[in-house]
C-alpha cells in the first residue's frame, strides 16, 4: 500500500530529533557510564566520569546541550519503495531545513560548526548546514531515519588503514587506539568497519555507532559469528591498555565496540575506525504518514544522581593574583577551581594573534601572566552569560603554543585532552602550565561562567577571544612546568596495574 509522506512532517521530525539528542544522552549510553564509574579505581577517572554524568543530568533537565560542539549532522535515510512524497523540495533539502530550524531554534540555540570552502576561506554556513546524509531505497511503504550529531574532535580520531589479507585487526586496532589520545573524550564507543572497499569501511564503521551499548549481554550469551568475536576480544583488550576516562588513565576506555563487516576483495581487507565521544548523540525515527514521528522524553529517573565533592586536597586559584611561581608549584594530577578572569581562543583566532605578532602587531589584548581556556561557546539563551562552553582539543593549538608564550607572556592554558610533543617542550622551557578540563561536561562549566564579553575578532563568531569571569571551574594539572604529562604517567602506570592484576578491568 502507497504511505504519503508529507514535506512538513519530515522536517519537523527531523529537527525535532536533533534539538532531543542536544541534551538527551541515550539513556544505554548513560546506564554504562555510571557502571563504568561505580567500578573505576583510578580517583581522577572517577571524577571525570561523575563530571559527565552530572553535567548530563544538568542537560536532561535544563535542555541544554551536552556539548559546546554540537556536532556535524549525519543522517541515515531508508525509503520504501513504495512511498510518496507531497513535497516541494528533494530530501536533501527537506534534511538541510530540519537541521537549520532545530539549530536556530531560539530556546535551545545549538552551536553553528559548519564551514564551506574547506581549504580556502572556511566561512561559517551559520544555520550548521548542510547535514552528510546517506541514502538507502528498501521495500516497503515507511521512511525510516537515523540522525546524528558527531562532534569535531572524536571525529578527527578517525583511522583507517588498508591492510593485507593475512593481517590482524586486533592488532591494527590496538596500535591506533593509543596514537588516538584522549581528543575523542573516552569513555566513549569505538565503530570498526571491515571490508568492502575504503569509504565501504568508513560508512560500516559510522552506522555501527547507533547500535545501543549492550556488550554485558554480548558477553553473557557468547558471541555467534567472527563480528562478535572482534568485539567481545577488542573490548578486553582496549580496556586492559589503561588509558582511562579523558586519557587519565583507569579501568574504562571503552563502553562498548561495535564491529560491522561486508564482502570485499580477495586483495584486500579495508579497516576503520571511528570513535564516538562522552557526547553521544543519536535519534531514530519512522514515518508512516499520519504525521511527524517525535522523540519521547526519558525519565529522569534513569539519570543517576552523582554529586560532585570539594575535597581538602583540591586547590583554589585566583587568575587576578597567580604568579609564575605559584605555578611551579602545581603537580600532574592536581585538581585546581579557578576563580577570576581569563581569556579565550581556539584554532582562528591563534592563527590570526601569530600573523599579527610575525607582522609585529599589537593584539587586541594582553597576555602577559594571564590563561587562555581553548573554547568556542554555544550562544547564550534567556538569563545565561554563556552558553554550554566545554574545552576544545589541545592538540590542534601545539604549533601556535611556543610562539603564544614566548611573545606574549601568556602564563597557562586550559583545554580537552593530551598535549604534543612541540607543545610539552615550549610549557617546559617557558615553565608554564597546561590544565585539562573534562570533555563532555559543556554544561557544568558554564555553570561557573559568572560573565563573558568579546574582547577581540568579533568576526569569528564563536571563536572570537572572549574574557570569562569564573568561579570555582574545575581543571586537572595535565601538564606542570617541568614538562610531565598526566596523560603520559597515567596511562603508563594503570596498564601496569592492570597487567599485574592489581585492579581487573571486568
Amino acid at each position: 500500500m502507497t504511505t504519503v509522506i508529507k514535506e512538513a512532517d519530515f522536517i519537523e521530525s527531523v529537527a525535532d530529533a536533533l534539538q532531543f539528542i542536544s541534551y538527551y544522552h541515550p539513556v544505554d549510553f548513560i546506564q554504562a557510564v555510571h557502571q563504568a564509574y561505580e567500578r573505576e579505581a583510578n580517583p581522577a577517572a572517577k571524577d571525570a566520569m561523575a563530571q559527565i554524568l552530572i553535567n548530563s543530568r544538568m542537560c536532561a533537565m535544563g535542555h541544554r546541550p551536552i556539548c559546546q560542539d554540537t556536532g556535524i549532522v549525519t543522517v541515515f535515510v531508508e525509503v520504501g519503495m513504495d512511498v510518496q512524497w507531497e513535497a516541494s523540495q528533494g530530501l536533501t533539502d527537506m534534511v538541510n531545513e530540519g537541521v537549520r530550524r532545530a539549530y536556530n531554534n531560539p530556546d535551545n540555540v545549538l552551536r553553528a560548526s559548519i564551514l564551506e570552502d574547506p581549504d580556502g576561506a572556511r566561512k561559517n554556513t551559520g544555520d550548521n548546514t548542510p547535514a552528510v546524509i546517506h541514502y538507502n531505497i528498501v521495500p516497503g511503504n515507511t521512511v525510516d531515519v537515523h540522525v546524528a550529531a558527531k562532534g569535531g574532535g572524536s571525529e578527527a580520531k578517525t583511522k583507517f588503514a588498508m591492510l593485507n589479507p593475512s593481517d590482524s585487526v586486533v592488532d591494527w586496532v590496538l596500535d591506533m587506539v593509543p596514537k588516538m589520545g584522549a581528543g575523542w573524550c573516552p569513555p566513549g564507543m569505538l565503530g570498526i568497519g571491515i571490508g568492502g572497499t575504503a569509504e565501504k569501511a568508513m560508512l560500516l564503521a559510522k552506522e555501527a555507532l547507533l547500535d545501543p551499548v549492550d556488550i554485558q549481554d554480548l558477553q553473557a550469551r557468547g558471541a555467534d559469528n567472527r563480528s562478535e568475536e572482534l568485539r567481545l576480544e577488542l573490548y578486553d583488550k582496549v580496556n586492559r591498555l589503561g588509558i582511562g576516562a579523558q586519557g587519565l588513565g583507569g579501568l574504562t576506555t571503552v563502553l562498548d565496540v561495535k564491529v560491522k563487516d561486508y564482502p570485499t576483495h580477495a586483495a584486500n581487507k579495508a579497516v576503520a575506525i571511528i570513535p564516538n565521544c562522552a557526547a553521544t548523540r543519536h535519534a531514530h525515527f519512522t514515518l508512516k504518514g499520519d504525521g511527524p514521528a517525535l522523540q519521547t522524553p526519558p525519565s529522569l529517573d534513569d539519570w543517576p544522581e552523582i554529586s560532585w565533592e570539594v575535597s581538602d586536597t583540591v586547590r583554589r586559584v585566583n587568575l587576578d593574583t597567580v604568579t609564575a611561581e605559584d605555578v611551579k608549584q602545581w603537580q600532574p594530577g592536581d585538581t585546581i577551581l579557578l576563580s577570576g578572569k581569563m581569556l579565550t581562543g581556539r584554532d582562528a583566532a591563534h592563527k590570526k594573534m601569530t600573523d599579527m605578532l610575525a607582522k609585529g602587531e599589537q593584539l587586541p589584548v594582553g597576555m602577559t601572566g594571564r590563561f587562555i581556556y581553548y573554547v568556542g561557546p554555544v550562544d547564550p539563551v534567556r538569563d545565561e552569560v554563556v552558553g554550554p562552553a566545554g574545552p576544545t582539543t589541545a592538540t590542534r593549538m601545539d604549533k601556535f603554543t611556543r610562539t603564544m608564550l614566548e611573545e606574549t607572556g601568556l602564563l597557562g592554558m586550559i583545554g580537552k585532552a593530551e598535549r604534543g610533543p612541540i607543545a610539552i617542550d615550549a610549557i617546559r622551557d617557558n615553565e608554564s602550565v597546561y590544565l585539562m578540563a573534562v570533555g563532555g561536561a559543556a554544561y557544568l562549566v558554564a555553570q561557573a561562567i559568572k560573565s563573558a564579553k568579546v574582547l577581540g575578532f568579533p568576526e569569528l563568531g564563536m571563536e572570537a577571544i572572549y574574557e570569562f569571569d569564573v568561579k570555582d571551574m574545575p581543571v586537572t594539572v595535565a601538564v606542570d612546568s617541568k614538562g610531565e604529562s598526566v596523560h603520559k604517567m597515567g596511562p603508563q602506570m594503570w596498564r601496569v596495574k592492570i597487567e599485574e592484576g592489581v585492579v581487573s578491568v571486568s
